[in-house]
């Protein structure tokens, strides 16, 4: 059976789930306010890493420990304001909770292994696909660390991505010297994990996923959507600010906009933004031949069409509060410390900066699946810092729920069931 499926954002899930829900023969809807891509969208100024080692969440055991560090530092790597604190005080407690056993962080990391498993070359596939397969490569990625003892110091997370199957290669100080001169000489000791890719404009990729939806038949409405029209148990119609719009299915992919419209088909789900700043450097004087994870600065260091992106950095302040912008200037100041050869007086004209939304939900995991008081809504929001690279198996994995096809994902462990 075929359906009108309204998908309600146009990100990197949303785009994968129009895309995937018109292979099966559904007719499709994309409403989003904004333009696919552009710089409004947090998939504008993604790291542009696809890494399917990207598997341990965020709150590790002990991290309980550090939040009074993240008070106190406004610029360091995770940090919350002091006026958002009430706010996200519920949230905070199921983030550490999550975290607190090295039990629940592995069972996460097995978790979200299907969702990044292959991400690159499911990537591939949609971005030729869509005209654009230039814009996705699998070179590897370089995590750099000053010694082997700081790696070592991290055991827990890497053991746990052994233990999934993630395996690397080990870089002596010569070998990293001699793959990346341009890196700082305090850096002597690398992995290069080589089922790593990346997306070279993340920006640029959504917006050609959007257009190949459009020409394979997604009909498009720029709008934001303000709730769904339920009626004893069925979807009738997803509302709008510019009017209903009746289908038979709707697919909630709005990214960290997406709380309140779960909440209205009865799914209370705990997610908040993490703001994630970049700075991009135009015609950088030096630059990595690959992407660059170091890890003193929990961010990445890549290469795109505009220049020397750092991007990363985690803000808990909310949907509406104004950009820090000094958070930029450190990830600036760090990328001079990560590559010597950039001088120290950069024209402002050279530096360009953005702020924008992670979706993340308190357990690293995101949603998808049924929602609770409406099963023709189907969820798919809250990847936190995956959301690019796990948006293609999502978009499968939505078209699987909704086509009522047994998934070659198991969608058990991101049920929003386990919020109730």
């Amino acid at each position: 059976m075929t359906y009108h499926v309204v998908v309600i954002g146009a990100g990197a899930v949303g785009a994968a789930c129009a895309i995937e829900l018109l292979r099966d023969g559904h007719r499709v809807t994309i409403v989003e306010p904004g333009t696919p891509g552009d710089v409004q969208a947090a998939s504008y100024g993604n790291g542009t890493l696809l890494n399917p080692s990207s598997i341990i969440p965020m709150s590790v055991p002990g991290i309980w420990r550090k939040v009074p560090g993240y008070l106190a530092d406004p610029l360091g790597p995770l940090t919350i304001r002091w006026s958002y604190l009430p706010q996200l005080l519920p949230w905070l407690w199921r983030f550490v909770r999550a975290g607190a056993t090295e039990a629940r962080v592995a069972a996460t990391a097995r978790a979200l292994k299907p969702l990044l498993h292959e991400a690159p070359e499911r990537h591939r596939r949609l971005a030729e696909e869509a005209g654009v397969g230039e814009l996705i490569s699998r070179q590897g990625v370089l995590c750099v660390f000053p010694s082997r003892a700081d790696f070592e110091a991290e055991q827990l997370s890497w053991r746990l991505r052994r233990e999934n199957g993630v395996h690397w290669l080990e870089l002596s100080e010569e070998e990293l010297r001699q793959r990346e001169p341009a890196l700082d000489r305090r850096y002597t000791f690398a992995l290069l994990i080589e089922e790593n890719g990346q997306c070279r404009d993340p920006g640029a990729y959504v917006s050609a996923l959007v257009r190949h939806a459009c020409a394979l038949g997604a009909a498009w409405q720029r709008a934001r959507a303000t709730g769904l029209r339920v009626d004893a148990g069925q979807l009738r119609a997803v509302r709008t600010e510019t009017g209903e719009i009746e289908c038979d299915k709707a697919v909630i992919a709005a990214g960290a906009y997406s709380k309140p419209l779960a909440e209205a088909v009865g799914d209370h789900v705990p997610l908040e933004t993490e703001r994630g700043y970049h700075v991009e450097i135009e015609n950088p004087e030096a630059e990595p031949r690959l992407p660059i994870m170091p890890s003193n600065g929990k961010m990445s260091c890549v290469v795109t069409p505009r220049g020397l992106r750092l991007a990363g950095q985690v803000e808990l302040a909310g949907l509406t509060a104004a950009p820090n912008w000094r958070r930029a200037d450190v990830l600036r100041d760090f990328a001079r410390t990560v590559f010597p050869g950039l001088p120290a007086d950069l024209p402002t004209d050279r530096v360009k900066v953005w702020m924008g939304h992670r979706p993340s939900i308190a357990d690293g995991l995101p949603c998808i699946g049924p929602a609770s008081g409406c099963a023709d809504v189907v969820h798919a929001f809250g990847h936190g810092h995956v959301g690019l690279t796990a948006g293609a198996a999502t978009g499968r994995l939505v078209a699987d729920l909704v086509s009522g096809k047994n998934p070659e994902i198991d969608p058990a462990p991101y049920t929003a069931a386990r919020f109730r």
